[in-house]
């Protein structure tokens, strides 16, 4: 049986993040995470839809089945309007936590973000077998989860983004400038010797002192529930995903790996998995 080229679509806070992946049944459960052939970007305020057409090229000649994972619903409707005018025959799927490939050890899996969740749908082909993982979304807001050695979903922590934290402090305070967070790709020193510099060092040192701070006090509570915590000195898999997560990734250290396109992979294996 064929089925339709799906595309999976990320649809966040600041940003709708689209990923054409070849058309398959079914994700073999052997092969390595899935990487969409090709990707698109749109602004989730004020997105271009139009380039979507010319972004999907030949493969939008036949059927699509788009696959949506969304916390931001007036994007959503944007972007659903689109489809239904402009390509009424494709399917369309909006992901929730009960569709998706994963226990969530939560009372109510439905009021988290649903990104989080195929994030960890994402981690769990990457991990090893009996090793826990911490997956940290680096974007809007900054979130930093934890899955248990048994695939769990288990929660975790969520934190203001860079730019959420930057717009803070200039909006609440009546002399701080706003600080444009892309120049913070390169690392500031810590010593900050004027307002923008000490906000800059702030910005960025704070939040990778904050994400490496929950990664250890995840690692304290939780691995020691684990059921061979000691098998695994170097402690949990750690995993970056989101706008910032390359820079966030290097000065992490520790073996945390950034893998930029983990949501949209989490899409696509929650897709495979529901339509074979």
């Amino acid at each position: 049986m064929s089925c339709p080229a799906l595309i999976a679509v990320d649809i966040g806070n600041a940003r709708i993040k689209l990923g054409l992946f070849a058309a398959r049944c079914a994700a073999d459960p052997a092969a390595a995470l899935p990487e969409p052939a090709r990707t698109l970007s749109l602004d989730g305020h004020a997105p271009q839809l139009q380039e979507t057409a010319a972004w999907l090229g030949t493969d939008g000649e036949g059927l699509l089945s788009w696959w949506i994972a969304s916390v931001d619903r007036p994007a959503t409707t944007r972007l659903i309007d689109w489809c239904r005018e402009h390509r009424p025959d494709d399917r369309i799927v909006l992901l929730g936590a009960e569709d998706l490939p994963l226990a969530v050890r939560l009372e109510r899996a439905d009021m988290v973000g649903v990104d989080r969740l195929v994030d960890a749908v994402a981690a769990n082909r990457l991990r090893a077998a009996g090793r826990p993982a911490v997956v940290v979304d680096v974007g809007t807001a900054i979130t930093v989860d934890w899955v248990a050695a048994d695939g769990a979903f288990q929660g975790g922590a969520i934190l203001p983004g860079l730019r959420m934290a930057a717009r803070g402090l200039h909006e609440f305070t009546d002399l701080l400038p706003l600080v444009d967070v892309a120049e913070l790709a390169a690392p500031p020193p810590a010593l900050g010797t004027d307002t923008v510099s000490a906000m800059r060092s702030g910005l960025l040192w704070g939040t990778i002192g904050g994400i490496r701070q929950v990664i250890e006090q995840l690692t304290t509570e939780l691995a020691e529930g684990e059921p061979s915590p000691s098998a695994h000195p170097a402690g949990p898999h750690v995993f970056l995903t989101g706008g910032a997560s390359p820079v966030v990734a290097r000065l992490l250290g520790r073996g945390a790996l950034h893998v930029p396109n983990l949501t949209l992979s989490g899409i696509a294996l929650s897709a495979s998995q529901l339509r074979s």
